[in-house]
């Protein structure tokens, strides 16, 4: 019997051995769990820039536009632009058309929300918080 058919094993890339920096001696490696829940993880990334594109295309019809959802959406007014197209709805009371301060904007943002809920719109995703809560992060991601 020949040996032709036997190969030398081949070595695997670098990606499957562990330094001794991964083994805890200097530097620890983010589990990949936590990775995925990281602020920077690429699928967020990508979540964020084709719910940005969605918006967009709906918001055209307003000429309006979301560079940064966080920042775009902090004072309400386009949330409720975006929440009147869809719906082909208006919202059930008045809000700020020009917001300054931010008591203004949080009640933009209680506006939507509130619009949401009276339409038995559950948001997913979100948690349970309070509405005021939700609408102060909202409000409050302009500020950090």
């Amino acid at each position: 019997m020949s040996n032709s058919s036997y190969s030398e094993p081949q070595q695997l890339p670098p990606q499957f051995y562990q330094s001794t920096a991964e083994l805890g001696e200097e530097e620890e490696e983010m589990p990949a769990t936590e990775k995925d829940l990281a602020e920077d993880a690429p699928w967020k990334k990508i979540q964020q820039n084709t719910f940005t594109r969605w918006c967009n295309e709906h918001l055209k019809v307003l000429n309006k536009r979301i560079n940064d959802l966080q920042k775009d959406l902090s004072d309400g007014l386009k949330l409720i632009g975006l929440l009147e197209v869809l719906s082909q709805k208006k919202m059930y009371r008045k809000y700020h058309s020009r917001p300054n301060f931010r008591q203004m904007k949080l009640e933009n943002v209680s506006v939507a929300l509130e619009f949401l809920e009276r339409e038995h719109i559950k948001l997913v995703s979100i948690g349970e918080w309070p509405e005021m809560y939700q609408a102060h992060d909202d409000v409050n991601a302009q500020t950090h």
